[in-house]
């Protein structure tokens, strides 16, 4: 198993949020133009809170991919009952770009972990064709595994996850 899917294995984002998956496309995940996503990593919610700047590096131009951005941890991970929160889909990016590109259908939400420490997974899926890809009824309760079915996304492509959890006033800086 490769270091990346083990350490999705680990922080049980595979299990949970998607089944088993071959990597085959480059995602970069970058806040504030130099807070880089690495697996397991934690970011603070000052740094988290304007969306991303999410680099695809696939190997068609012509060919379009979709973004989700979910918390499996909804409202905390010892009761994650609104179990995934969505915080952001694109769809009908272009490969070998930046999301930006893409096509908005639900808008980027600030995570904002109250309870306990919270996992965010970016979950990248190649699309068979442009405007296929339907907005959800709710950003709570959403399953990336039946979102992908629903839309025709197939497996994962590429996914990247970091930690989360409320600043309390000790731990500002």
């Amino acid at each position: 198993m490769s270091r990346v899917l083990e350490s999705l294995a680990v922080g049980r984002v595979i299990g949970e949020v998607v089944d088993n998956f071959t990597p085959s496309v480059k995602m970069n995940v970058t806040y504030n133009s130099n807070k880089q996503v690495y697996n397991g990593h934690e970011l603070m919610p000052a740094v988290i809170l304007a969306k991303p700047r999410v680099e695809i590096g696939g190997d068609d131009m012509r060919a379009a991919y979709t973004l989700i951005m979910t918390d499996p941890d909804a409202p905390s991970p010892s009761d994650p009952y609104l179990r995934e929160h969505l915080h952001w889909i694109v769809t009908d990016i272009p490969g070998t770009t930046d999301v930006s590109f893409g096509r908005e259908i639900v808008s980027y939400e600030t995570p904002k972990p109250v309870i306990g420490i919270h996992r965010y997974v970016f979950i990248l899926f190649k699309q068979k064709a442009r405007q296929t890809v339907n907005p959800p009824d709710s950003r709570d309760h959403f399953n990336t595994r039946n979102f992908a079915q629903e839309n025709d996304l197939g497996s994962p492509v590429a996914v990247v996850y970091f930690n989360a959890q409320r600043e309390t006033a000790a731990r500002r800086r």
